[in-house]
This record gives structure tokens, C-alpha cells and sequence, in this order.
């Protein structure tokens, strides 16, 4: 039970907003302290972990270039740019990007959005254009919940979509769990169970967005009239 000694640390660490990199690095080396390693082979294998499994994605490499975007006005060209489409609400906005969320990460194109990449500098000012076009400008609060909900459609869409691709790695823990215990189950039958639970997360979490441009109205309506 020491073991999870590291997890203790790593809720702890996130509690108190510390560093995430450092947080991990301290709950790895609390874990093999109690494990029973020493220090010198902790830190091994921490390493050799590292190494091995170290990677450049894609995304890192469009991260700098999302910044430069951001410095020369992306977020405020697509938050203008939306605004001028009088039919588009936030939440029609967010439902649309939902769904295409869901179908590209089935597809197993987990990489297209994100909240770096695609959220921060583009779906929340264009949900916050949306909804200062018909509303005037927002008082914090619902623009903070606007990108609350933003965030929010981009794991939803996410988590629910990637299942549905059988080459995903949360499919393959599902099947290496269950072959530990005897239960043999192929990738694509996990898949396959994975379309229902995918086609209720849209339609509640689209419930969602959708009354969204209600409470929007509602809550807008004394900022207007200042």
C-alpha cells in the first residue's frame, strides 16, 4: 500500500497548483522509494523510461506557431469574423465542433483540436463573438462560462469519440485488463460497444449547448440594459 504513497503526492502536488512536471517527477520517485528502490535506481528508471518512450509530436511543433498567430490577432479576427454571421449562436457553434470533435477522433484523428491548439485561440473567441453579436458585450462571468463550456466540448468530444477507434490506447488497456483476468475481447468489439456510449454523450452534452443560448439570453439581458 506504500505505493501509493505517489498518487498522495500527485493529488497533493495538483492541489496546490505546483508545477505538473514537477509534481509527476516527485510522485515517480515517491513511488519507487516505496517500492523499496533507492534513489540511484529510481532515478534509472525513471530515465530510462523517459528515453525510451520520448517522442515529438506534431503538436509541439504547431504549438509556437499557434502563439505567433495569437500575438498577431487570431483570437480577435475569429472572434469579428464570427460575429458578423448573425445566424451562428455559441452554442449551435460549439454543438457543430462537437460533432466533428466525435467523428474525427473515432476516426482516430485525436490531434486536429485540442486546447492549446484549437480552443484557446479559435473555438472560445468565436463562442464569445456568437454571443456578444446577439447580446452585447458579456460580463465576465458568462464569458467565463463560455469557455468553460469550450473546453469543456473539446474533452467530451474527445473521450467519447477516441474509444470508437480500435487502435487507440485506451483500448488496448480495456483488452489487456480484461485478458489479465481470462476474459478474452477483441479491439473491435470494445469498439463497437463504444458507438452507443459516444452517440449519448453528443445528445446529452448537445442538450447542454443547446440550452446554453438560453441561459445566455437570460443572463444577459441586465448586462444590455446598463
Amino acid at each position: 500500500m506504500l505505493v501509493l504513497l505517489g498518487v498522495a503526492v500527485m493529488v497533493l502536488g495538483f492541489a496546490l497548483r505546483l508545477n505538473p512536471l514537477a509534481v509527476v517527477a516527485a510522485a515517480a520517485i515517491v513511488t519507487g522509494l516505496a517500492a523499496g528502490f533507492d534513489i540511484v535506481a529510481t532515478l534509472t528508471v525513471l530515465g530510462k523510461a523517459f528515453r525510451e518512450n520520448r517522442y515529438i509530436s506534431i503538436v509541439w511543433l504547431i504549438l509556437p506557431l499557434i502563439g505567433l498567430l495569437e500575438r498577431e490577432g487570431l483570437q480577435e479576427r475569429a472572434r469579428t469574423l464570427i460575429g458578423r454571421m448573425k445566424s451562428v449562436t455559441a452554442g449551435r457553434l460549439l454543438l457543430l465542433y462537437l460533432l466533428i470533435r466525435q467523428i474525427t477522433a473515432a476516426l482516430g484523428l485525436t490531434s486536429l483540436g485540442g486546447q492549446a491548439q484549437m480552443v484557446r485561440p479559435l473555438i472560445a473567441p468565436m463562442a464569445e463573438g456568437a454571443a456578444e453579436s446577439r447580446h452585447g458585450p458579456l460580463p465576465d462571468a458568462l464569458r467565463y462560462r463560455l469557455r468553460a463550456f469550450a473546453a469543456a466540448t473539446d474533452n467530451v468530444g474527445l473521450f467519447f469519440g477516441e474509444d470508437i477507434f480500435i487502435a487507440i490506447a485506451s483500448i488496448l488497456l480495456i483488452k489487456g485488463f480484461f485478458e489479465t483476468n481470462g476474459i478474452i475481447v477483441q479491439p473491435f468489439d470494445l469498439s463497437v460497444w463504444a458507438i452507443p456510449t459516444a452517440i449519448a454523450a453528443l445528445l446529452i452534452h448537445g442538450t447542454r449547448l443547446i440550452l446554453l443560448d438560453r441561459r445566455l439570453a437570460k443572463d444577459a439581458t441586465p448586462e444590455m440594459s446598463k
